[in-house]
């Protein structure tokens, strides 16, 4: 098997039947640091009413947001759930961004995208996918970020194991792509609305799908 032509080729239908996702949908890039902490076992539109509490807190910024009791963060951050444990995330995030750089993503580009990565997975409560969602979407770094809809899709082409670990399916991605934001955004997007459109948990619609072909 070519990996890299049957991954290639597999984008390429998605984006035939799909076109372009425009994901992440945020205003800025700290909009999605947050977004990938209020996501964390909740839905999107959940987390749009979460970020909207918070920007008519206007509350919205990392100096603003630290500044907050535990409380009144778990509080306005409610419709996400699980709120008292992401509002303790999203300090500890907080606090680490204030330290390591004064809350300027400009001042982190010094770093290499592993050392990055090392940061934001050494934060309390910021594991493998929310620090590679936040690397991609936040600081545009070439980071392939999977999930349990890549892991369900990519099982049942019989590409990988289903209880294969996060960083060997990343690496399935990653050691055969290009390094390239754009293209790991997109692909990762694509991937989404496929396992949500058509690659269901239960009773997935097979022969509407635009991967079925790479059943055969």
């Amino acid at each position: 098997m070519n990996r890299e032509k049957l991954l290639n080729d597999m984008f390429a239908a998605m984006q035939h039947t799909l076109g372009s996702s425009n994901w992440w949908p945020a205003e800025s890039p700290f909009e999605v640091m947050v977004g990938a902490v209020l996501t964390q076992n909740t839905n999107w539109k959940n987390v749009e009413k979460a970020i909207h509490n918070l920007k008519n807190a206007q509350v919205l910024t990392p100096e603003k947001m630290l500044c907050l009791q535990q409380d009144e963060l778990a509080a306005l951050i409610r419709p996400a759930g699980y709120f008292n444990v992401k509002a303790k995330r999203l300090h500890n995030l907080l606090r680490w961004f204030h330290n390591a750089s004064e809350f300027s993503f400009s001042k982190l580009d010094t770093l290499s995208m592993e050392e990055l990565r090392a940061e934001l997975l050494s934060v309390n409560g910021i594991g493998q996918e929310t620090a590679d969602s936040i690397l991609l979407y936040a600081f545009e770094r070439p980071s392939f970020v999977v999930d349990a809809y890549t892991r369900r899709i990519f099982n049942r082409h019989s590409l990988v194991e289903e209880d294969i670990y996060y960083e060997d399916l990343r690496d399935f991605f990653m050691d055969v792509l290009p390094q390239d934001v754009a293209l790991y955004n997109e692909y990762h997007a694509s991937i989404v609305r496929v396992a949500k459109d058509w690659c269901l948990k239960k009773a997935p619609q097979c022969e509407s799908c635009p991967l079925k072909i790479f059943l055969e």
